[in-house]
């Protein structure tokens, strides 16, 4: 990728498939968790308290063998493009872990850990009701080997992740319902790549982490199939690039 930035507004399976093999170093990303089903049904007053609900949001609802067969089609391509001994992050709800990993080994992904992002001011739903939601987890993995790049310096560190969630200054171009910290993503990638890698997020929702891998000297290739998260991505990384190659591939013109 000769390219600085790359982002497309379509589906990433139909991107991933036209990728180069062996042409990436991570895969950081924050698919949907699909549980949009499973929260409507629940006693909850998250619609309430925010307006921006992902469970209304219609991504978010696919049945679980639908679901489940695109995330297997994911790691097929994720496997390809991919390099061997690349690291892979994804986020996922606790009760999807036990899937992921199976998926994920079928199709030659070493599985690490699965760590957990601990928010410090989670919003207080229910509170009088149950325990607050403050935890989500992240699954690692390494394509094709047992190690990968490790950039430590000799310090421990725990797969235990704590910060706020994300600031205003960087909800400012997109509000997304299920956006993460810049501090969170940069986390990764100063630990799992080096300077002029390449990152790549195939759910790339509020541009997180193409804000976060320009800053720290990448090369990123988002994508976003969802066309109002997309601009807002753009424009928010855009201020943080010093180049942007946009393509826009649209599917339904088969573009």
């Amino acid at each position: 990728m000769t390219n600085e930035i790359l982002l497309f507004n379509t589906n990433c399976l139909e991107v991933l498939k036209d990728l180069e093999s062996d042409s990436v170093d991570l895969i950081l990303t924050d698919p949907p968790y699909n549980l949009g089903n499973f929260m409507r049904d629940r006693q909850t007053n998250l619609k309430k308290m925010r307006d921006n609900f992902f469970g209304d949001a219609g991504w978010d609802d696919l049945e679980f063998d639908e679901w489940k067969k695109q995330i297997d089609d994911f790691f097929k391509e994720a496997n390809r493009v991919l390099k061997k001994r690349g690291s892979l992050i994804m986020f996922m709800s606790i009760i999807k872990v036990e899937s992921i990993i199976s998926i994920a080994s079928k199709h030659k992904f070493y599985y690490k850990t699965t760590g957990i992002w601990h928010k410090t001011n989670p919003m207080p739903r229910n509170m009088n009701l149950h325990f607050i939601n403050s935890t989500e987890a992240w699954l690692y993995f390494i394509n094709e080997a047992r190690t990968g790049t490790f950039n430590n310096n000799g310090k421990a560190f725990h797969d235990f992740i704590e910060t706020s969630g994300s600031t205003k200054s960087e909800k400012q171009y997109i509000a997304h319902p299920t956006q993460k910290p810049e501090k969170l993503f940069e986390h990764f990638v100063s630990l799992l790549t080096n300077p002029n890698d390449t990152v790549l997020d195939p759910f790339m929702g509020s541009g997180t982490s193409g804000v976060v891998t320009k800053k720290m000297g990448r090369k990123f290739i988002g994508c976003e199939i969802n066309p109002q998260y997309f601009e807002g991505a753009k424009n928010r990384i855009n201020q943080s690039a010093t180049q942007l190659n946009f393509l826009d591939l649209n599917i339904s013109e088969g573009k």
